[in-house]
């Protein structure tokens, strides 16, 4: 007969394990939700101050305002005066949905023929693109706007929207290179087979496939181009054009006295609810696009 403390330390051992494993899984919750909260403790602490006062503001810590100030976004969106910040959103999605839409259409038809064709010098100018994501983006920004100022572009969204449509960003033309190198080209020699041109290659074959790796693009074109604010800084003069990055920094330059920042604050909400929204509703999408090189099984 086997011995009596045998079968009974079997069970512990297995008891102790599942008691282990569940105090590291508590663990582990535990320490994501601390890192969670430390990631959006940022953006609670700015929502909570656009209904403060200056003096709560700047005299507590705490998170929770004494005194609760409602029309901080009534009066914030009313800007300075002369233009609301109706006139700075709509400035704002004028310059930013262009680009996005450019750059994403651009990128592709770029990288099509990076990744599918063979012509002369394709490597050397594939090495020459690559090679322009070395260069610092001061460096290009006095002879940009010297070429921008000889073609009267200045003050408008054209220094944006042009370079968008002609694929200047070779970071997005390299990942949708990579992409498209991981589908198979026996989908091209197919549709060859049956009588399609390249264009309808890619428009109608490739590009359903590529619907993840382009979203991804637009997302983080989206997101760049609607925080810039330096190019914007340097090509926009007029006040009515702003964008709404600039229109931030113009509200707290140009209020005069005290400046009330529950206001600030509170357009500083709105003005990073877009592309919370936009990569929130894209985020299975994004992740797909980032993860994947081809087409999974």
């Amino acid at each position: 007969m086997p011995h009596p403390t045998t079968s009974v330390a079997q069970p512990r051992s297995a008891a102790s394990r599942a008691q282990s494993a569940m105090l590291r899984k508590a663990i582990k919750h535990i320490a994501l939700l601390l890192l969670g909260w430390l990631m959006i403790y940022p953006l609670i602490w700015l929502f909570m101050s656009s209904f403060k006062t200056n003096a709560d503001l700047f005299g507590t810590l705490n998170l929770w305002p004494s005194k609760f100030v409602w029309d901080s976004y009534v009066k914030g969106w009313a800007g300075t005066g002369q233009y609301t910040y109706t006139t700075f959103f709509y400035n704002t999605f004028l310059l930013v949905i262009p680009t996005v839409v450019l750059t994403v259409l651009s990128s592709v038809l770029v990288a099509y023929g990076f990744a599918r064709f063979k012509f002369p010098l394709r490597n050397l100018m594939f090495v020459l693109m690559i090679s322009t994501l070395m260069l610092p983006h001061t460096v290009i920004i006095i002879p940009r706007y010297l070429i921008f100022r000889n073609m009267g572009w200045l003050d408008s969204f054209f220094p944006f929207i042009v370079p968008a449509a002609f694929g200047c960003f070779p970071f997005f033309i390299f990942m949708m290179v990579q992409f498209i190198r991981g589908l198979p080209k026996e989908l091209d020699e197919s549709a060859v087979m049956d009588g399609c041109n390249p264009p309808t290659i890619l428009f109608r074959i490739l590009l359903p496939l590529c619907m993840p790796a382009m979203i991804s693009a637009a997302i983080f074109q989206f997101i760049w181009t609607w925080n810039d604010f330096f190019n914007p800084l340097i090509f926009i003069n007029s006040v009515k054009k702003f964008p709404i990055s600039l229109a931030l920094r113009m509200t707290i330059d140009s209020t005069g006295g005290t400046i009330e920042w529950n206001q600030i604050m509170a357009m500083a909400v709105l003005a990073i609810l877009p592309p919370v929204l936009v990569f929130f509703f894209s985020q299975k999408y994004f992740v797909e696009g980032i993860a994947t090189t081809g087409i999974k099984g």
